[in-house]
Parts: C-alpha cells; sequence; structure tokens
C-alpha cells in the first residue's frame, strides 16, 4: 500500500477583506457605545434638573409652612409668568428669593404657587434642551400637597 504525499499547505494569514471587515464591526459597535453614553448624559441632566425641581417645591412649601397665615390668606398664589410683588412682607421677600433659586437652578425656570383652603399647587417649568426651537420644549414638575 502506497501513501500518496501531497505538499502541505502553509497557513495563510487574515486577507485585508477580513481585516476591513472587522474594523467596520467594531467601528459600528464603537459608534453604538458613543450613542448610549451620550444618551445616559442627557438623561443624567434631566433626571438632575427634576430632582432639583423637587428641592425646590418643597422649599417654597416650608416656607409657606414657616408663615402660614399669610400662606392661608392666598399671599402666596402666584402665576408662571407673574411677577413677585414688591414689598417686605415675609411673603414677598419668599418669592422673589424662591423665583431667584429657581432662575439661577434650571435654565429658564419659573414657578407658580396656588392655595386653595388647604391645598397647595406648586408648579416648576423650564427649558428643556431637546427641542429648544419647538413650543414645547419646556419641562415641568408639579407637587401638591396640605398645608
Amino acid at each position: 500500500m502506497q501513501r500518496i504525499l501531497r505538499p502541505r499547505q502553509r497557513a495563510r494569514g487574515f486577507t485585508l477583506i477580513e481585516v476591513l471587515v472587522a474594523l467596520l464591526v467594531l467601528s459600528i459597535g464603537l459608534l453604538g457605545i458613543a450613542g448610549l453614553q451620550l444618551k445616559s448624559l442627557r438623561d443624567s441632566q434631566d433626571a438632575y434638573l427634576r430632582s432639583q425641581a423637587s428641592i425646590l417645591a418643597a422649599d417654597i412649601i416650608e416656607r409657606m409652612r414657616a408663615n402660614r397665615q399669610e400662606a392661608r390668606s392666598g399671599n402666596y398664589d402666584i402665576g408662571l409668568n407673574d411677577t413677585p410683588a414688591a414689598g417686605s412682607s415675609r411673603s414677598a421677600r419668599d418669592l422673589t428669593e424662591w423665583r431667584n433659586r429657581i432662575s439661577d437652578t434650571l435654565p429658564g425656570g419659573t414657578g407658580a404657587v396656588q392655595t386653595s383652603a388647604e391645598r397647595v399647587v406648586v408648579t416648576i417649568q423650564w427649558q428643556t434642551r431637546r427641542s429648544e426651537d419647538a413650543d414645547d420644549s419646556k419641562d415641568s414638575f408639579t407637587y401638591e400637597t396640605r398645608l
């Protein structure tokens, strides 16, 4: 029995096409990761602004609870586009300080307070980055509680 000997084939390396396909797959994966990172950063910023709005809403509520008599008489009521009343009353100072904190903390931020009997509704709005040119580019936070 005779064996037929074939010449050994040498192992060859990657071809240029295989390398290019691998680079293409890798670059698509890296672009996907970068996109996810960008979305994560945006969502993190939105969550930060929402938590700041929550803190600011609690701030005016606590100011109203400290000055319950004026709060029950409606001296803390203010609309989103209203200017706080000038004066030296505690409620006027509280509203002015609160509005200043909102505008310093939230981009394009403003706030409103509505009281009725024992209920208080605090609404805070601010500008979002998602669609700065659109009309619906404001985000809002509403907090309702008792005095």
